[in-house]
């Protein structure tokens, strides 16, 4: 039979609490209790079939605590008048903590709520929103709101969160908390110290106006006649504002023409020399560390990356940053001289890409459709060398 049973009420009663719904009664207007909670009794006709079942049933029920049954006067033409479980009701919270042993999780959860209220009321809304995780923060409630404080009085502080200094608070734990932080000081700070446009919690330091770790550019010269440091070992690692700089460099200014961008270390590592020429190592979606390296458009800027639906879906972000990019041995004469050495693409992408050249974007297109197989890709890193080489060359005999 599918009557509802005692563990039934209580999985009931749990799920309210899971839910946050009981926690959050604390904070509603609105009269929350009593509360019917679902119920499904015997039908007339299964009273009569399954008496004895129903007897046991209705003494099993009337057995459970803190939940208000509500009895109802059945008349039955064979069994005659009869009182079965009609109803039953959960009439405030006291009676579902008790059920559910939560006295000190309840208690725990009002201590929050008077610290929030007297600190911190413009928080509560968030708090009846996420009570559950309000409840799981507990522990660090008192420190998340020194650390909204502290930003509170020092907006937009320009330094690194490493530097904050709060008793008995790290940098590892405002690292830790950045989603939750980020939510409160949203509902607390003033607009004016909000960097709007930076969204997410690797955003988090920019958005409070934090220092921010600088992003780092790797490179190789190709060109062995051109020194911007001493010593044999032309791979150079440069700060975003360094490479920016670069221009003012009179090795740089008179003789870098041409720019190669490769997503793999040892095509990076082992790009052969080019005159007048020098490597970027990539490091896939996102090309923040070139926004505002202005000299670069004054290159040929060559892109490689893999023959499949994400290296196109990169190089048309690229061409966000630097339109005039070429791509490199991400055409359909690669891909199928290299036959033996087809992978397939765990998740391919199925998105319009609007920076691809006519010829680019009906490849892609075959890729997406998967004209060649299915989800097939080619790796940079196993393309023969020689083509590297051949396509080289070629670059060289045009400028």
């Amino acid at each position: 039979m599918n009557w509802t049973t005692n563990k039934d009420l209580l999985r009931q009663v749990q799920q309210l609490w899971d839910r946050g719904h009981l926690l959050a009664s604390l904070l509603d207007d609105e009269a929350y209790f009593p509360r019917r909670l679902h119920f499904k009794k015997p039908s007339s006709r299964e009273l009569s079939e399954h008496f004895d079942e129903v007897r046991d049933w209705i003494v099993q029920i009337r057995k459970v605590r803190h939940l208000r049954i509500e009895m109802k006067t059945v008349q039955h033409r064979v069994l005659g008048e009869n009182r079965v479980p009609d109803s039953v009701w959960l009439d405030d919270l006291d009676s579902a903590i008790s059920l559910l042993g939560k006295k000190r999780e309840l208690q725990c959860f009002s201590d929050l709520l008077a610290i929030t209220r007297q600190r911190r009321p413009v928080l509560l809304d968030w708090i009846k929103k996420y009570p559950v995780k309000t409840l799981d923060l507990a522990g660090q409630w008192a420190k998340l709101l020194d650390v909204i404080d502290w930003i509170e009085d020092n907006p937009r502080p320009g330094i690194y969160i490493r530097e904050v200094d709060i008793a008995g608070i790290d940098s590892k734990f405002i690292e830790s908390h950045r989603g939750t932080l980020m939510a409160l000081l949203d509902r607390v700070l003033r607009g004016d110290c909000i960097e709007q446009t930076a969204r997410g919690v690797a955003q988090f330091a920019r958005r409070y106006g934090f220092r921010q770790k600088p992003l780092r550019l790797r490179f190789r010269i190709l060109d062995n006649t051109i020194r911007l440091l001493p010593g044999e070992d032309l791979d150079i690692t440069l700060t975003q504002r360094d490479f920016q700089q670069l221009q003012r460099h009179p090795a740089i200014q008179d003789s870098v023409r041409k720019i190669f961008i490769t997503e793999n270390e040892i095509n990076f590592l082992s790009f052969p020399a080019c005159a007048h020429s020098l490597v970027l190592f990539g490091a896939g979606y996102g090309f923040e560390a070139l926004a505002d390296a202005d000299w670069l458009k004054n290159c040929l800027v060559c892109y490689w990356g893999d023959i499949d639906t994400h290296g196109f879906a990169i190089l048309d972000q690229l061409r966000e940053k630097l339109p005039e990019t070429r791509s490199l041995l991400m055409d359909e004469a690669t891909l199928l001289a290299h036959r033996h050495a087809w992978g397939v693409e765990n998740k391919p992408r199925r998105d319009t890409l609007q920076k691809l050249s006519s010829a680019e974007n009906r490849f892609y297109q075959a890729l997406c459709d998967n004209d060649f197989g299915v989800n097939v890709r080619l790796e940079q890193e196993k393309i023969g060398f020689k083509f590297l080489c051949q396509a080289l060359r070629q670059i060289g005999q045009e400028s």
